[in-house]
């Protein structure tokens, strides 16, 4: 029965052949990215013996059914049925030729369901293919605050939904992004005001995935620490999500002035490293550590750095709900990502996070981003290919003891030296005076 159900999922199969040579298979039912290429650590090593075949020649985006690939500036191009190109989406029984090597696509899906009818609305909408799922308009993916008001109101009438999202009072928009939009909301029977987030999925939504998205918040809603932003509340009805967090007055550290004193710049990474070490040591990877992923709680003159949306980005988009392919999500992110992380998103691990976090700090320090990311470059090839800049290069008046420390840190080909957020934090305190 467990085979029959994998066969079931969504995905994306890739066979492989090189001449005359054995195929090879590689199958995908996961958001994620892989490399294609000659380099050891390229997901789908082809062509060892092609000299046509790029070191890191081309990357598929996985989003099973979807998937798209990549041209990575490779020396003599990446074609789909014989046509070269830059980036392009592939489907069923498409043929990527590079060098010697041939790769065909094969996309199994669930079969498509017709009309069904959006959940707060009633407006009829193209069924997405999860059989009895339930959906949510484009006209009310654009309004999330109506949803919002529609998810209270039915549940404060009895209607099925969580009863964790009774007596919010929404207050106002207080920021959006990839993922969602958060609000101010009081909660009516504490008094307290929250920060409530709003997911509204791109995808029809049945209950696998809505309650394995909600079983992996329920696993973060359990960290209790200092530096990381507690969840109070978390529940979905139809396709909406929700989560209620504790409000931090401060905003994240993206809208703060920098670049910042080393001092100051510095006791902000030491409590997102100890918030880290916390949440590593109970097997939890955030994925997403960047400058608006950390928030400032507590009056001004203590202000205490806290974690925000610790594994949301994955959980939501291996729950397939994200609508889009994982590198077309990266966003913002990229610029704070390294490079094993992009190479292997699926199986990052807590180092990754740390990379992350030091180049939060870099921010913090300099203003800008560890790498240069030129006009019209690829993002992801410049993860994949340029290393950081030192950071007295932008910083020359930095002590030395902490740019080594920076420097240090932000190294990640072949590996990321500092491995662990204990590691880092001993070196970051032994750097000032």
């Amino acid at each position: 029965m467990a085979d029959i159900q994998t066969d079931m999922r969504a995905s994306v199969t890739l066979s492989v052949r090189a001449g005359d040579r054995t195929r090879h298979d590689y199958r995908f039912t996961e958001p994620g990215t892989c490399l294609v290429g000659r380099a050891p650590d390229c997901g789908v090593r082809i062509g060892t013996d092609d000299s046509r075949v790029s070191r890191l020649h081309c990357l598929l985006d996985l989003d099973p059914p979807e998937v798209r690939v990549r041209d990575l500036g490779s020396r003599n191009g990446t074609y789909v049925n014989g046509v070269k190109v830059d980036e392009c989406s592939l489907a069923h029984g498409d043929e990527i030729r590079i060098g010697r090597t041939m790769l065909r696509v094969s996309v199994t899906a669930p079969a498509p369901s017709g009309l069904t009818s959006c959940r707060h609305c009633g407006l009829a909408v193209p069924g997405t293919g999860s059989g009895n799922g339930e959906t949510i308009c484009g006209a009310c993916r654009r309004t999330p605050r109506a949803v919002l008001i529609d998810l209270l109101n039915r549940v404060s009438n009895g209607d099925a939904g969580p009863k964790a999202a009774h007596g919010y009072q929404v207050l106002r928009e207080i920021g959006r992004g990839g993922q969602g939009v958060v609000y101010l909301a009081r909660h009516e029977s504490s008094g307290e005001l929250r920060a409530f987030k709003v997911l509204l999925s791109e995808a029809a939504v049945d209950p696998y995935a809505r309650n394995g998205f909600l079983r992996e918040i329920e696993n973060t809603r359990a960290l209790r620490h200092p530096n990381i932003v507690e969840f109070r509340d978390s529940g979905a009805l139809g396709a909406a999500f929700f989560l209620a967090c504790e409000f931090c007055e401060g905003g994240s550290v993206d809208q703060l002035t920098v670049p910042l004193p080393p001092e100051r710049a510095v006791k902000i990474a030491l409590g997102v490293l100890d918030g880290l070490a916390y949440a590593h040591d109970q097997g939890l990877v955030h994925r997403d550590i960047k400058p608006q992923n950390i928030l400032l709680s507590g009056p001004v003159s203590a202000r205490v750095p806290k974690l925000a949306d610790f594994g949301l980005a994955k959980a939501f988009e291996n729950a397939g709900l994200s609508g889009h392919t994982r590198t077309g999500s990266l966003g913002g992110s990229v610029a704070f990502m390294s490079r094993p992380q992009v190479i292997d998103y699926k199986f990052a691990k807590p180092e990754v996070d740390v990379w992350s976090a030091a180049a939060s700090l870099y921010w913090l320090l300099t203003g800008s981003a560890p790498r240069r990311f030129p006009a019209r470059t690829d993002p992801v090839m410049v993860v994949l290919s340029e290393t950081a800049v030192p950071i007295r290069e932008r910083a020359p008046s930095l002590p030395r003891r902490l740019a080594a420390v920076v420097d240090e840190a932000l190294v990640d080909s072949p590996r990321i030296p500092i491995g662990t957020a204990a590691e880092l934090r001993r070196a970051l305190s032994d750097a000032l005076p």
